[in-house]
């Protein structure tokens, strides 16, 4: 049997949550007989990689320096196949901005938005009052490439909003300021290489305003219904989108898109997330589950798209 490498844990905020996910991972690999070994990457472990010699790499990192193309680029030069997109889709991926800007050139729907960087928000006091003229409130403040809704913001009060940007330049040297669509929270994953597979619609429900960290990560705090309660023409609609959208930002393995659909049921794109939690509590599991693919399966079949591709 192959051996595997499972990357895990790293330097990002979502460090947590990639260890939980790595060690699902593992145990998934050794119940499928692979030779599995874990690594919890750090800077000065980087070389390990080479002396362990995997056949495959299973990237379990979430955030920067990992799911943002910097390791895909390192497994690339070393000539090791790995899990999911490569270095170009990882970094445009983990860049909400520049992913927004691609999906609008692609055609598919998202939020209205603004850049903010910092010297615009000092060389512009009024800022402020332009973004509530132009979105009102609520509005969306979010970090550009942070992950598992770290540093993202619902703001509902005028005096709040100046303090979220704030919060979310701690983390980002730049800011995406949202247009807040009221509606219902979907997110579909996509399975596959050249031909993926679209899997069931999920719809979120979370305890919370939204679903933030908290509400992913906690359980009994929010609740995944498969199928979605959505008419058939919108999941008709979602899965068309998650599937082209998928494509043209050439996503290979796996990816989770994230919609919100409105009230009158047009979707709208928030993010795609190319390495998707593999927790006891994350979403693409659950809809690999809903079609009858077991969480080990799902990890096996990952690996072998990382070998073909």
């Amino acid at each position: 049997m192959k051996k595997v490498l499972v990357l895990m844990g790293g330097m990002s905020e979502e460090r947590e949550v990639s260890l939980k996910s790595g060690q699902g991972v593992y145990e998934a690999l050794l119940k499928k007989g692979y030779q599995a070994v874990t690594l919890d990457l750090a800077r000065d472990n980087l070389g390990q990689i080479g002396e362990i010699a995997p056949d495959v790499v299973f990237i379990a990192l979430h955030g920067r320096y990992g799911e943002d193309g910097t390791v895909q680029g390192l497994l690339d030069i070393m000539g090791i196949p790995y899990t999911g997109s490569g270095v170009a889709t990882s970094a445009i991926c983990m860049d909400k901005i520049i992913t927004k800007k691609l999906l609008i050139y692609e055609g598919y729907p998202t939020a209205d938005f603004t850049v903010l960087s910092r010297s615009s928000c000092q060389d512009s006091p009024e800022i402020i009052d332009d973004l509530l003229h132009q979105y009102g409130l609520p509005i969306v403040v979010k970090a550009a490439t942070q992950g598992s809704s770290i540093g993202t913001y619902i703001v509902t009060e005028q005096g709040a909003l100046l303090d979220a940007i704030n919060q979310a330049f701690d983390l980002c040297p730049q800011v995406l300021v949202e247009r807040f669509i009221d509606g219902d929270l979907l997110t579909v994953a996509v399975l596959g290489n050249e031909n993926p597979k679209v899997l069931p619609v999920i719809e979120i429900v979370s305890k919370n305003d939204f679903y933030d960290y908290e509400s992913k990560y906690t359980p009994g705090m929010c609740e995944h219904i498969i199928p979605a309660r959505i008419s058939p023409e919108v999941n008709k609609k979602v899965e068309n989108i998650a599937a082209g959208c998928y494509q043209a930002l050439g996503c290979r393995g796996t990816a989770r898109i994230d919609f919100i659909v409105d009230k009158n049921g047009n979707p709208y794109i928030l993010e795609v997330n190319t390495i998707p939690g593999m927790t006891g509590m994350s979403l693409v599991p659950d809809a690999a589950r809903a079609v009858g693919i077991s969480y080990e399966d799902l990890v096996e079949t990952l690996i072998k798209l990382a070998i073909e591709e």
